[in-house]
């Protein structure tokens, strides 16, 4: 049975291999890896947005260690990355925020990509600082690489719950709940 969350199975490379060119050098890589995830800063633009991104997307894979799997990647991209990902692996030809891509069977990881113009985007919209929707998004994208989905509204109010409540370990807001 092909797990929920499913998009297809893609492999770090495959998804490194389809974004823009690097702009950091090799040595940059390795001060972001956190218990073997490795974080891709892929447009410099992540940075005017969110001071230390990577430290961000370190905090919200601790704080669902326990319910996700580890991701191999999480590649902050943008808009362009992640349309050309969304149109090849489920015939969506136009950006989301994030995607979650589960690893081939015998193989531990996965990625989870995001796309910076979506991300800021829905986080003015909402009022919220960008810092803490990248938090919810990783959040998100790990407990869909555990198998979590939201597809059904019972599914979706428990996948809510438990982001809201690995959210509130880091000081970020219920992303579910209406501000006044």
């Amino acid at each position: 049975m092909e797990p929920r969350s499913s998009l297809a199975p893609v492999l770090t490379q495959e998804v490194a291999d389809s974004l823009d060119m690097d702009p950091y050098p090799e040595s940059f890589h390795d001060e972001c890896l956190q218990n073997g995830t490795e974080v891709l800063v892929r447009d410099i633009r992540w940075r005017s947005h969110v001071p230390a991104p990577e430290k961000t997307v370190r905090r919200a894979l601790a704080a669902c260690a326990e319910y996700g799997l580890e991701p191999g990647s999480v590649v902050l991209a943008t808009d362009r990355a992640v349309r050309l990902l969304n149109g090849r692996h489920r015939g969506k030809h136009k950006p989301t925020n994030v995607l979650t891509f589960e690893p081939p069977p015998g193989y531990a990881g996965g990625d989870i990509i995001l796309a910076l113009e979506t991300v800021v985007r829905e986080a003015r919209k909402a009022g919220r600082p960008v810092s803490h929707h990248l938090a919810h998004l990783v959040v998100h994208g790990s407990l869909h690489l555990a198998g979590y989905d939201h597809h059904h509204p019972g599914e979706a109010r428990e996948m809510e719950m438990l982001e809201s409540r690995l959210l509130s370990r880091m000081k970020v807001p219920n992303p579910w709940k209406t501000r006044s």
